[in-house]
């Protein structure tokens, strides 16, 4: 029994150990990028930032919601953030144990020029689905492929045929893992995971690229 409590502790301290350094590399690799594209870095938490942005579907969730490893500043002429973000769910099983999942995942702002209704653009899945049986109806488009693949939600239905013009539906069409979301002077991507940095930069470019295809009569109307 001993020997079973020491190899646990040991196991313990292992992870412990391995998790420090797997923190520590991505904090020196994401603080790298940062100096490459000549933005600003700061690896503390930040509660201020999810407080900020709050607004947004994909930072209201759980609780011990925070930002990490952000990096911000101007890139290509646009004032972007980028970010891990963290928080906690919790569930109860029949007999009353208590499970705490921590969720860890990607996330990009851009600021945009003006204040602009709520939209969401999503892959469609299951949920997404289950959702429009309750009545949260999502928008169709005059593209039955675009319809099919992604699921669009916004108050201001003629602001969503405006944002997904067909420039912007054969772009996300060819980049079909993009989640995004566009509340206030904010434009969103969202990642179900943490990214490499290699594929934060690609990212953060896909992100200006998606702000290049809405249309500048937008601008002038906010």
């Amino acid at each position: 029994m001993p020997f079973l409590i020491i190899l646990f502790l040991a196991l313990v301290v292992i992870g412990a150990i391995y998790n420090h350094i797997q923190a520590r590399k991505r904090m020196e690799g994401m603080e790298a990028l940062a100096r490459k594209l000549g933005l600003n870095f700061n690896a503390a938490q930040d509660f201020g930032l999810a407080e900020r942005y709050k607004f947004l579907k994909q930072l209201a969730q759980g609780d011990d919601r925070y930002a990490r490893n952000v990096i911000s500043g101007t890139y290509k002429d646009n004032e972007v953030l980028v970010f891990d973000y963290h928080y906690l769910t919790h569930s109860t099983d029949g007999k009353g144990n208590r499970t705490t999942q921590v969720h860890l995942f990607s996330f990009f702002i851009l600021t945009l020029p003006g204040v602009f209704p709520d939209l969401t653009i999503r892959r469609e899945n299951f949920l997404t689905k289950i959702a429009e049986v309750f009545g949260y109806h999502d928008i169709k488009f005059e593209s039955a492929e675009f319809s099919k693949t992604f699921c669009v939600r916004s108050p201001d239905k003629k602001f969503a045929y405006d944002v997904c013009n067909p420039k912007m539906m054969e772009y996300l069409l060819a980049n079909k893992d993009l989640s995004i979301e566009i509340e206030n002077q904010v434009l969103a991507l969202a990642f179900d995971r943490c990214l490499s940095t290699e594929q934060i930069e690609s990212d953060l470019q896909r992100l200006i690229d998606i702000r290049s295809l809405l249309p500048e009569y937008l601008f002038q109307k906010a």
